[in-house]
């Protein structure tokens, strides 16, 4: 894992990985989307979405209003990356090769062959 933000988009960008930031609650009871992204308090847990600094502890609603959020999540989306999975036909034949390029003749060779719903358990 990339130890600061800045590490992070330098990888992320050249790749062409796009991503979004989606801002959750403290105690992860919600994500603020959607219903919830106008709210600044957590309709279950009340604890606000910001970040209170200590010397400014009254209850101040402009202080839980405003500033950096507490907690943030990286979404990645995953329509893209199977996009750029399968864009070299070399690539998507390999990735493919489960569904349609191995043998059905009832041998067991590979965990793929072996029966759908159950665990195949080998023991040594």
């Amino acid at each position: 894992m990339p130890k600061s933000y800045y590490q992070l988009k330098k990888i992320l960008c050249p790749m062409g990985m796009e991503y979004k930031k989606i801002h959750a609650c403290p105690n992860d009871c919600i994500l603020y989307r959607h219903e919830y992204e106008e709210m600044h308090k957590c309709p279950r847990c009340g604890v606000s979405w910001y970040k209170v600094k200590d010397d400014n502890k009254s209850s101040n609603d402009e202080s839980t209003t405003k500033g950096p959020p507490v907690k943030v999540l990286w979404y990645l989306p995953i329509i893209p990356r199977f996009k750029r999975l399968f864009a070299n036909v070399d690539d998507a034949k390999d990735l493919s090769w489960h569904a349609y390029g191995r043998n059905r003749d009832g041998m067991l060779r590979h965990l793929a062959n072996s029966y759908s719903g159950r665990r195949l358990v080998i023991c040594i």
